[in-house]
C-alpha cells in the first residue's frame, strides 16, 4: 500500500540513516522499535510528510489517508471538546458546503453555455460523486463514541478544552485521528498519557477497526496486544521482522550472535592476512601473494555487529541546601473549573526528606496539586511551602519548552553557572549527548533525547524539592533505571507523579491516592498500596476510581 524507498536522512554530515526501504501493506500493525536517538520518530514524521529525507522516495495511492499524533502535541484553546473533535470531519463539511455553495451559484447564473458555467458542473460533479460514495454516517454519534470510549464524561463535550491538562488534549487528538478512518494511523508514544480504560479502548480500536498501523512505545504489554510486525532502527539501517515484539526481541538475541560469530571469525582472518602481508612484503618469490591479499582485503566488506546501548549514564543531584522541615503543607484546598470540581478539601503535609507519590485516574487532579504548590492557579484554602525551600520542577510538557533553534550545548550552557560551567561536556557526556551530539540543534532530537536534556536543565542548580510530573514518559527502559538510582540517593524531598509501577517501587514511601474528588494519604510503599487495594498494578487503581 504505501512504500518506502532508499530513504537516507542525513543532519549536519552525520547519517541518520540511509538506504531504508520496505513496504506498509493494508493489515500490517508495525512496531517501530530502536533506542532513543535512533531514528524512529523521525522515521514516523517522513512518513506523515512532516519532514522530508535526504534521498528516497515515500509512495502512497492519491487518495491514502495518513493520520499522525506526534508526543508532543500543540492545540489552540478556541472551542468546545467536541467541537474539537467534530473538526476529524472537517473535509467532508467542506465538501458539503461546497457543494451547496456552487448549486446555489448555478441556480442563480443565467450564463449556460460560458466555459466557467461548465467548468462548475463539472466541479459539483466531482465533489459530489465522492461525497455521496461516503457511507451515511451519524457525525455526532461517532464522535461521543470516540470520546467515551477516551474516557471522557458527557459534561466534559461542551467545556472548553483550555481546562484540559496535556494528556486529554492528547486523546482529543486521538479521538479526531481515530474517526478519520485513516488507511495508515502513525502513533508516537500514545499511551503515555492514557489510562487503563483507555489503553484497552484503544488495543481493541487498533486491532479490530484499524487499517494499517505504525507505533513507537516503550509499553511492551501495548506493543505486544496490537501489533504483528516489528522494524528495528538501528545503526543507520533496519531490520524487519514478521514477529510482534517479544518474540523480535528473541530473534535479534540470536541475530546478534551470529553477528558476533561472523565479526570474530573475520577479524581473525583479518589478523592473519596482515601478518602474512607484513611477513612476505619485501620477499620476491612471495610479491604476487601479498599482492593478492592486500587487494582482498581492499575489497572486504567489515562486518558490523549491532549496537548494544551500554554507554554509562551516571546520574548524581548535587549536594540540597537544607530546608525546613515541613517542605508543603496542603489545608483544606479545594479546585474546580466552572462547575466542575476537580477536588475539595484536600490536605497533607509532607516532611523534609520524604519521597512520596501522587497516584490515580487521569484528571483526579494530580498535576492540578503540583500547579496549586507552583502557584500556577487559584485555589481555595491554604497551600504553603516551607523556610529556604527551592524547587525543582519538571512538567509533562517539559520538553516541549525547549527552544527548538538551539544547540544541545548551547541549551546548557546558557543556564550553567560559576565553576559547572567546565564541566558541561562531561555532563553532556553522562546523559549520551558526547562527542558531535552536543552541536545537534534541540528540532531534531528525538522525544527521549528532549527529554534527558530538560532533566539535564533540572540538575544543573542545587534543588531541596523536586517535582517530577511523568518524567519516564518518552525514556527507554534503560534510561528510567538510571534516573531511578539517582533519585534513590537523593538527599532533598521528592514528589512523582507517575503510573510507573516498576519506576516507584523501591523509590517512594508514601502514596497519595487522588480519585472521586478526594485526596487519601496511605502510609505504605508502592508493593504496600497496591496490596491493600488488592491491585497488581497502578493502571487498576485508574480503573476503580
Amino acid at each position: 500500500m504505501i512504500s518506502v524507498d532508499a530513504l537516507a536522512v542525513e543532519f549536519s554530515g552525520s547519517v541518520l540513516f540511509s538506504d531504508v526501504s520496505f513496504v506498509i501493506n493494508e493489515t500490517d500493525k508495525i512496531a517501530l522499535m530502536g533506542k532513543n536517538g535512533a531514528g524512529k520518530s523521525t522515521m514516523l514524521k517522513i512518513l506523515a510528510g512532516i519532514n522530508k529525507p535526504t534521498r528516497g522516495t515515500i509512495s502512497a495511492p492519491k487518495d491514502a489517508v495518513i493520520a499522525y499524533l506526534p508526543q508532543h502535541l500543540l492545540m489552540e484553546d478556541n472551542c468546545t471538546v467536541f467541537e474539537e473533535t467534530s473538526k476529524a470531519f472537517q473535509s467532508i463539511f467542506a465538501m458539503r458546503d461546497e457543494i451547496e455553495a456552487i448549486n446555489h451559484e448555478l441556480t442563480v447564473r443565467t450564463d449556460y453555455d460560458s466555459d466557467d458555467y461548465m467548468k462548475l458542473i463539472e466541479r459539483v460533479s466531482e465533489i459530489s460523486e465522492k461525497f455521496y460514495s461516503i457511507e451515511e454516517i451519524n457525525y455526532n454519534g461517532e464522535v461521543e463514541k470516540a470520546l467515551k470510549g477516551l474516557g471522557f464524561e458527557r459534561e466534559d463535550f461542551t467545556r472548553s478544552t483550555s481546562e484540559f491538562s496535556g494528556g486529554w488534549r492528547m486523546r482529543i487528538e486521538l479521538a479526531k485521528i481515530l474517526l478519520q478512518k485513516p488507511d495508515l494511523i502513525l502513533l508516537d508514544e500514545p499511551t503515555n498519557h492514557l489510562d487503563i480504560e483507555s489503553i484497552q479502548w484503544l488495543e481493541d480500536f487498533l486491532v479490530n477497526n484499524a487499517k494499517a498501523v505504525v507505533v513507537i512505545s516503550h509499553d511492551r504489554a501495548f506493543v505486544d496486544n496490537i501489533t504483528n510486525r516489528t522494524i528495528e532502527v538501528t545503526m543507520g539501517r533496519i531490520y524487519d521482522y514478521k514477529a510482534k515484539y517479544s518474540h523480535y526481541l528473541e530473534l535479534r538475541k540470536e541475530r546478534r550472535a551470529q553477528q558476533q560469530k561472523q565479526y570474530e571469525e573475520q577479524q581473525r582472518f583479518i589478523a592473519e592476512t596482515t601478518e602474512f602481508i607484513e611477513r612476505f612484503k619485501g620477499t620476491y618469490s612471495k610479491t604476487n601473494q601479498v599482492q593478492s591479499r592486500v587487494r582482498m582485503l581492499e575489497k572486504l566488506d567489515i562486518i558490523e555487529v549491532d549496537e548494544v546501548d551500554s554507554s554509562a549514564l551516571r546520574l548524581r543531584f548535587p549536594p540540597t541546601p537544607r530546608s525546613g522541615n515541613y517542605p508543603v503543607t496542603v489545608t483544606d484546598l479545594s479546585k474546580k473549573y466552572g462547575d466542575h470540581v476537580v477536588f475539595e478539601n484536600a490536605s497533607m503535609t509532607i516532611q523534609r526528606g520524604e519521597k512520596l507519590a501522587f497516584v490515580g485516574k487521569n484528571g483526579e487532579g494530580k498535576s492540578t496539586m503540583i500547579k496549586a504548590i507552583m502557584k500556577e492557579i487559584d485555589f481555595e484554602g491554604l497551600c504553603e511551602v516551607g523556610h529556604n525551600v527551592q524547587i525543582g520542577y519538571f512538567a509533562q510538557n517539559q520538553a516541549s519548552l525547549l527552544d527548538e533553534d538551539m544547540s544541545v550545548y548551547d541549551t546548557v550552557d546558557n543556564i550553567a553557572e560559576g565553576d559547572i560551567r567546565t564541566k558541561i561536556r562531561d555532563i553532556l557526556g553522562a546523559f549520551m549527548f558526547g562527542g558531535e551530539a552536543g552541536t545537534k540543534k534541540v528540532k531534531v532530537l528525538s522525544g527521549g533525547e528532549k527529554t534527558r536534556l530538560a532533566m539535564i536543565k533540572l540538575l544543573l542548580e542545587p534543588v531541596n524539592l523536586l517535582i517530577l510530573d511523568e518524567p519516564t514518559n518518552h525514556l527507554d527502559m534503560r534510561t528510567k533505571d538510571i534516573i531511578k538510582e539517582a533519585l534513590k540517593e537523593f538527599d532533598g524531598t521528592l514528589i512523582l507523579v507517575s503510573h510507573d509501577r516498576d519506576f516507584l517501587d523501591g523509590l517512594v514511601t508514601k502514596v497519595f491516592e487522588f480519585g472521586n474528588k478526594r485526596v487519601k494519604e496511605h502510609f505504605e510503599d508502592i508493593k504496600g498500596f497496591l496490596a491493600l487495594k488488592k491491585m497488581e498494578n497502578l493502571r487498576e487503581i485508574e480503573k476503580k476510581n
